[in-house]
């Protein structure tokens, strides 16, 4: 219902834009450490068990709150709960320039991980409200593309920012750009059915679909926690994101410590730390479209869905290669193959929710993913900790047995998720949708 005021052509992908827009502040904020990691180690006399505590902190956040504010937008919205979690992450984004420590910059970490948690169970829930199943996957890609791209514009800004001005404005300028967003957020977000600004074509197709996606045999979803953890989708679902998403966050935030533990100077890897973003920035956009264009040539859904999860557990393997060689080009053409290919896989993951699941339980859904690749990632960043620096203390090589460890994982998760993300009895009963 436009209410006699122009529509906005295809105002989904608007919407997609601003979704991505969201994911790119979202990680520069949270990039912010990691990259002015190695200078705030020296000035503090970190540890690398210091700093993966410090990382922990903010991922011990961002499981629960994804599971927490997951539930949260299925109860009060999308519009309404961004607006409030972006708030949040923007402004102790900023009051990390206060930090005197490693206590503070654990507190900050925590408070930032536990808002910032809120992004992909929104966005997610945001794309099953505004896009039919045929586009689905590539409007995820859009969103989710956004931490490639936060994270390869992040050296970027930061770095520039604290060569001239110190780490402290590293923090707090970054810090900003939330609340800029949040003024289109808020003019332009609302349910497809509430919106001023649709036209009436694009309204009925969005409902068309979505009277078709929500056709159940009993005509209700399945909300509750401990309903949804007796489906075998669900467990695939989260598999899916805690199989692989640590291994991301593993190069999200220790690539720059592990570039300078191979010898390379900082300032002249940065093509090393730029490349391998955009290479997922690709995969994610890559993947989407591919699933899209399958779908429509006649594929199965979940055939559709299952084909870039299988080559993103084979090609995150070739992490592998890369303890054999300190040449920094290649080093990040192997780790541009590794993002491409995890970026096809997690963008499937990430769309999973809203194929299986009904509308009343897909950021719920989503939120679970997002706590087991939280809780994932916990373990892995205080296993990375540990034995780095247990290794560093006998003189050998920091890495080499993490990043062997990372490269098999996905592969694992993989064929998890290829056994118990397919039609079965749930799908008879109706509990979840038939991919």
């Amino acid at each position: 219902m436009t209410n006699g005021r122009k529509p906005i052509p295809s105002l989904r992908w608007w919407i997609g834009g601003l979704l991505f827009a969201s994911t790119v502040i979202n990680y520069i904020d949270r990039q912010t450490l990691s990259l002015l990691a190695p200078y705030l180690k020296l000035e503090y006399h970190w540890t690398n068990s210091d700093y993966a505590n410090i990382a922990i902190a903010f991922r011990a956040a961002y499981s629960i709150g994804q599971m927490v504010f997951g539930k949260l937008m299925d109860r009060i919205g999308t519009r309404r709960g961004l607006t409030l979690t972006v708030i949040w992450y923007s402004a102790i984004s900023m009051l990390t320039s206060l930090a005197n420590g490693f206590y503070s910059f654990g507190t900050f970490r925590f408070l930032l991980g536990a808002g910032e948690s809120a992004n992909w169970p929104a966005a997610t829930k945001a794309v099953s409200e505004w896009f039919p199943k045929r586009e689905r996957a590539l409007a995820t890609a859009l969103f989710d593309s956004g931490s490639s791209i936060g994270g390869a514009v992040a050296p970027f800004i930061v770095l520039a920012i604290y060569l001239r001005w110190g780490w402290r404005p590293a923090f707090m300028i970054p810090g900003t750009l939330g609340f800029l967003w949040l003024i289109l957020w808020r003019w332009l977000y609302h349910r497809p059915e509430q919106h001023p600004r649709i036209s009436p074509p694009e309204l009925a197709m969005i409902a068309a679909d979505k009277r078709e996606a929500d056709e159940t045999l009993n005509g209700s979803p399945v909300p509750r926690w401990r309903d949804l953890l007796t489906l075998p989708q669900t467990w695939g679902t989260i598999i899916a994101k805690s199989f692989t998403d640590p291994v991301f966050f593993f190069i999200t935030e220790w690539f720059p410590i592990y570039l300078v533990a191979k010898g390379i100077e900082l300032r002249s890897g940065l093509v090393a730390v730029w490349i391998p973003f955009i290479a997922a920035d690709v995969g994610s956009f890559f993947a989407g479209a591919l699933s899209g264009y399958l779908v429509k040539q006649g594929w199965s859904l979940g055939a559709a869905r299952k084909l870039p999860i299988i080559y993103g557990g084979l090609g995150m393997t070739l992490l592998i290669p890369t303890i054999f060689t300190t040449n920094l080009y290649l080093i990040a053409f192997l780790f541009a193959v590794v993002t491409f290919t995890y970026a096809g896989f997690t963008t499937m993951a990430n769309v999973l929710p809203s194929d299986l699941f009904y509308s009343g339980s897909v950021a719920s859904v989503s939120g679970l993913s997002g706590s087991g690749a939280g809780i994932g990632t916990i373990v892995a960043f205080k296993l990375i900790g540990y034995f780095s620096d247990a290794r560093q203390a006998t003189g050998t090589h920091s890495f080499d047995p993490i990043v062997i460890v990372a490269g098999l994982v996905p592969f694992v998760g993989m064929i998890l998720v290829l056994c118990l993300v397919r039609n079965n009895e749930s799908t008879t009963r109706g509990l979840v949708r038939p991919i």
